[in-house]
């Protein structure tokens, strides 16, 4: 059996949590094991084996964290056991280790004092992820919005359903008032013969003339 290699890692924080990449493509047969100090992943990817065996810089909450397989990586939303904590200086109490396997995913980096302005990590690629926390978020998250969505969907068909009724049916109704009263015997007349209108108005133009 080949000898495993070492999985490439990216990371990056906010003060309550870490954004874990595990740079992997297709990874398939993986397992990985999260403790409140560890994290441990084997897999493979393109049918060679992958591992990655670290001591975080302090302990996080395994419990609240998630995962999710993507076709070009594994990414882990890890939180903080200390969520009041400042930001680490780095991901592993091991300096060595990271320097040689640990890089900062730019994508995702902000400096401490930006934090604030802007605000955590984007999640959506976190959706259905696997974990105590992924559950309960993804169970929030799909229970309201369809919740929502459906209330929305029925008010605006029953608004498209009023105007569309009412608009279209008092805008023929107000073309054909305008059509009847204003011109009642012209269409009649016009159908009727063509020359008596012509000759009214042209009995109309010396009389304006003669006025």
């Amino acid at each position: 059996m080949a000898q495993a290699n070492t999985a490439p890692i990216k990371w990056a924080q906010r003060s309550d949590s870490l954004y874990i990449t595990i740079a992997l493509p297709d990874v398939k047969d993986e397992n990985i094991q999260l403790e409140d100090g560890t994290l441990n992943f084997t897999g493979t990817s393109n049918s060679k084996p992958y591992t990655v065996a670290i001591e975080f810089f302090k302990p996080v909450s395994s419990e609240e964290s998630t995962y999710k397989v993507l076709p070009r990586s594994v990414q882990m939303h890890v939180v903080k056991k200390d969520q009041e904590d400042e930001f680490w200086p780095r991901l592993l109490k091991d300096k060595a280790k990271e320097k040689n396997q640990v890089k900062i995913d730019w994508d995702r980096y902000v400096d401490e004092d930006e934090e604030e302005e802007e605000g955590g990590f984007d999640m959506s690629a976190m959706e259905g992820g696997m974990g105590m926390g992924g559950a309960g978020m993804g169970g929030a998250g799909g229970g309201m919005p369809p919740g929502m969505d459906m209330e929305a969907l029925m008010k605006q068909m029953g608004g498209m359903g009023g105007l569309g009724g009412a608009g279209p049916g008092a805008g023929m109704g107000d073309m054909s008032a305008m059509m009847g009263g204003g011109m009642p015997s012209d269409p009649a007349d016009d159908l009727g013969g063509d020359n008596d209108s012509d000759d009214d108005s042209d009995d109309d133009l010396p009389d304006l003339e003669d006025a």
